[in-house]
């Protein structure tokens, strides 16, 4: 399986891992059939609702961290309209492309991205249009 220089790059050096205190909007997605588990920060200006910081922490394999890592990047300075804009096709093309394989790292990317989005609105109470409730959260599933 080839990966892009990108990926190989976002796998080996991650931008904007760990987590934000007090985040304005935390989601957590996950895979059961592959295991990956995607949890994204965000940190949003109440004024301007521009991200002005986005965290992630992933267990999964390379392309789920790559993903993650470039979703962060592709999101922070945008506002969160504009967030909810940034698709799984367009984290997988700032990555140069994913094999087919891994095309559900990215999905969950775009959905980890909702998620925060989605945790965001309901604490501030605002309507995000376009913005659905996340399928079931990962963290809320018994064990």
């Amino acid at each position: 399986m080839m990966y892009s220089e990108k990926v190989m790059d976002h796998f080996n050096n991650p931008r904007n891992v760990g987590e934000i205190e007090d985040a304005s909007g935390v989601g957590t997605v996950g895979n059961a059939k592959c295991g990956d588990i995607m949890r994204m920060y965000l940190d949003i200006d109440p004024e301007t609702k521009v991200i002005r910081e986005c965290k992630f922490k992933t267990f999964g394999c390379g392309a789920a961290v790559a993903t993650s890592s470039m979703a962060t990047e592709l999101v922070k300075g945008k506002t969160i309209y504009e967030a909810l804009q940034v698709t799984n096709k367009a984290v997988m093309e700032a990555l140069d492309g994913l094999p087919p394989v891994k095309v559900h790292c990215s999905l969950l990317a775009e959905e980890a991205i909702h998620a925060a989005l989605w945790d965001y609105a309901k604490k501030e109470g605002l309507e995000i249009p376009g913005l659905e409730e996340p399928k079931a959260d990962i963290s809320e599933e018994p064990v």
